[in-house]
């Protein structure tokens, strides 16, 4: 069974995270930040508590202790979503000083799967820079960007278009693509 760490940091888009954790097969742990916390119920209505039968545990993003900390612990990847461009800049920079940015830098450093799912536009200069710095190291950047393709009719479609798209890259089974009807 594969092991997935999934962060949540301030940035808005917090409905891409609570799918993610809710349809992510496998073993999965979570940690958010303050700002996560926050934006989670002002977006959304919920609190960490919601998510947390969805979860192996739920770690607290100053936990620098907690076992994804240690590159001893490994995992099939580290997705944040939403990841803000402050996020981006820490992990770009080396700075590694919460757990979120610390398993970032974990992932780095021991070629581990990670995936940042940037919601904020536009980009200035500087963001773009780090999102490139991050891709160098085989990050794989995802700006939240919901296909359309499927003819979505609510905000939930487009955020589970979204999540499939998660999905795909992590390499589980995700909806169908683009005129996938068409191979057969």
């Amino acid at each position: 069974m594969a092991r997935y760490l999934i962060g949540m940091t301030g940035a808005s888009g917090s409905a891409y995270g609570v799918d993610l954790v809710k349809r992510c097969p496998g073993e999965k742990y979570l940690v958010l930040s303050d700002w996560g916390r926050q934006v989670l119920h002002a977006e959304t209505g919920l609190k960490v508590s919601d998510l947390e039968a969805h979860v192996k545990k739920v770690f607290l993003d100053n936990d620098l202790a907690a076992p994804f900390a240690s590159g001893s612990n490994r995992y099939a990847a580290y997705v944040i979503v939403p990841c803000s461009i402050s996020t981006v800049a820490k992990i770009a920079a080396g700075i590694a000083d919460t757990l979120i940015t610390r398993a970032a830098a974990v992932a780095i450093k021991e070629r581990m799967r990670m995936v940042v799912c940037v919601r904020e536009t536009p980009l200035s200069s500087i963001a773009l820079e780090g999102l490139l710095r991050l891709a160098r190291e085989g990050v794989v950047v995802m700006p939240i960007s919901p296909p359309s393709y499927r003819n979505p009719e609510s905000v939930d479609q487009l955020v589970t278009g979204f999540t499939d798209k998660i999905l795909g890259v992590l390499g589980e089974a995700s909806g169908p693509g683009w005129r996938e009807a068409e191979l057969e």
